[in-house]
């Protein structure tokens, strides 16, 4: 039977979804081709560079690569496209950054550094031609010191960072075994008595581990906080710990505690309301980009203690000025967290420099088939405007017409009606603007948390939620990411930050830990058909349909219609 992707010479390949195949090629690409559209029937994926290079480092190779596509593939691939992969993967590794006389650590791909005497760090070729290229550039130049012989360069300590960012610009990403400190010494050990780390959870430590620094990609609700703690434990260190928000803050606190022989006293939070530094520090992002008279007063925080690991909690959020004070922590083993590497304002090419390339991804269907991650039924449900809303969106200027669109009236009986499909089941209503949350709670008499709701508030909201003293909850924004509702089983998405898809799935990820009773999720998006609000729709699905993940589409009118 032929093959269910058509492989393209513009590096795009199409994927027939009813395909009996459709399901092992999605699986076979998603380690190097990123969906770009979604249609009901033919997804369309690209090979980038940047896809690539994360395959290479994961410890894919061009074989691998080139075999899934000649498996799959409905025709003959085009030579042309086969030879660029080829080409483009081979360029990983040409350049490597190295500490001289250094000892090689316990994994054998990096080096442990002792201190000053391990040596100077270097950037070192294979390929004479490349680090002569690279040399020429007007960026590279101050980076880098004195030439020690044809294939080697003296590079500033201080510039390992932002020496990754320019190489990777210039289309030759470092790969970089130049190692890491120890940091200061602490002992931290997992509690195992009543649970134990999952597979996937070991893997993801062990390839984070082995390859120094770098990112693990696992869904929401399959325990990324857990490999956090497992790699801490590996590293027995202080760490740095960096969260979205105090509540996310208070969460891992918590499940520390929990899952780790830490002590309250050995955990310090640093936020908005404390300012605690101790061997395990746990700080947000909010904290640390706090700018005041042009300078940032909390950066002291990163020289504070001599870190063994550094840990980025939903790193595709990672707020820019951390990627430059990141860019001085490249002797400190860091670790990034994420359920996407999609960041909306394009800067994936910082996160594989600074953070580290993806060194493990597992897909969301794999973990559900496993039984880690609840099934989730996707719907859109569409709603008309009504003739009057129809003439406000057609005279409305563009920048006003998204907000008309998502927040028609109609939505707040579709979330009413959507509830009594699911009596008694633990729902969540999540919107982007507050007026038209404040008139869901009012209607459907349910608390609600937004911005200006206090951390306090939040937490007592979410105990009660958690607990089943309160069954439905409508929030803001703020519990889009790092927000644990594990008993959560139903969503109701009214309206979003525009076409974000990694906000589409941290929306779906709220509700699919897994179930005590098993039941499924069900994952609810209200759209209001013939606006912008279905473009932003379509886009914002993107990712979920990359990871198998399909949107049945009803009509508002049908929702009172038999099931």
């Amino acid at each position: 039977m032929p093959g269910a992707l058509i492989v393209q010479s513009d590096k795009t390949l199409l994927l027939e979804v009813d395909h009996d195949d459709a399901t092992a090629a999605r699986r076979a690409i998603a380690p190097f081709a990123e969906l770009e559209r979604a249609p009901e029937h033919v997804h369309t994926y690209r090979v980038t560079s940047l896809g690539l290079w994360n395959a290479r480092a994961a410890g894919f190779d061009a074989e691998q690569v080139v075999d899934a596509l000649v498996t799959h593939s409905r025709y003959p691939v085009p030579h042309s496209l086969l030879v660029d992969v080829a080409d483009t993967m081979d360029r990983y590794g040409r350049l490597t950054l190295e500490q001289e006389n250094a000892a090689p650590d316990e994994s054998g791909l990096g080096t442990r550094l002792a201190g000053a005497a391990a040596g100077r760090l270097v950037l070192r070729t294979t390929d004479r031609p490349v680090l002569e290229e690279v040399l020429k550039h007007k960026r590279i130049r101050p980076l880098v010191g004195d030439r020690l012989d044809d294939l080697t360069v003296v590079v500033h300590p201080s510039e390992r960072g932002r020496l990754k960012q320019e190489l990777l610009k210039l289309g030759w990403p470092a790969e970089d075994r130049a190692g890491h400190v120890d940091g200061e010494a602490h002992p931290i050990d997992l509690r195992t008595d009543d649970w134990a780390l999952r597979p996937y959870q070991e893997q993801a430590i062990d390839g984070f581990w082995h390859g120094g620094s770098g990112v693990v990609v696992l869904p929401c609700g399959a325990g990324k906080t857990l490999v956090g703690a497992g790699a801490m434990a590996r590293a027995q260190a202080t760490t740095l710990v960096l969260v979205t928000n105090t509540v996310s803050a208070r969460q891992w606190r918590d499940e520390l505690l929990r899952r780790t022989t830490l002590t309250e006293n050995e955990i310090g939070e640093y936020s908005g309301a404390k300012k605690e530094i101790r061997p395990v520090t746990i700080a947000t992002y909010q904290v640390l980009t706090t700018r005041r008279k042009g300078a940032y007063p909390h950066l002291d925080l990163l020289d504070a203690r001599d870190w063994g690991l550094v840990v980025y909690d939903e790193v595709h959020l990672l707020p820019a000025p951390i990627f430059r004070m990141t860019a001085d922590l490249q002797a400190r083993r860091r670790l990034g967290l994420t359920a996407t590497l999609v960041r909306e304002d394009g800067r994936e090419q910082d996160v594989f420099s600074l953070i580290g390339p993806k060194r493990f991804d597992a897909p969301w269907k794999e973990i559900e088939a496993q039984g880690y991650i609840a099934p989730a039924d996707c719907v859109e449900v569409r709603v008309a405007l009504t003739e009057g809303e129809r003439m406000a969106y057609a005279t409305a200027d563009p920048e006003d017409r998204y907000r008309l669109a998502s927040c028609t009236p109609a939505k707040e009986r579709i979330a009413e009606s959507l509830l009594t499909r699911h009596p008694g089941e633990p729902t969540i209503v999540i919107g982007q603007y507050l007026d038209q949350l404040e008139a869901i709670a009012a209607r459907l008499d349910a608390p609600i948390i937004t911005g200006q709701t206090t951390v306090k508030q939040r937490t007592q909201l979410f105990e009660a939620f958690r607990t089943g003293e309160i069954d439905r909850l409508v929030v803001s924004k703020v519990a889009n990411f790092s927000v644990d509702l594990p008993e959560a089983s139903v969503a109701i998405q009214v309206s979003g930050t525009f076409g974000s898809r990694q906000e589409e799935a941290q929306r779906l990820g709220r509700v699919l830990r897994p179930k005590g009773d098993g039941r499924a999720a069900h994952f609810y998006t209200i759209v209001t058909r013939d606006t912008v609000d279905a473009d932003f729709a379509a886009h914002r699905q993107r990712f979920l349909a990359e990871q198998g993940y399909a949107y049945r589409i009803i009509d508002a009118d049908d929702l009172h219609a038999p099931r």
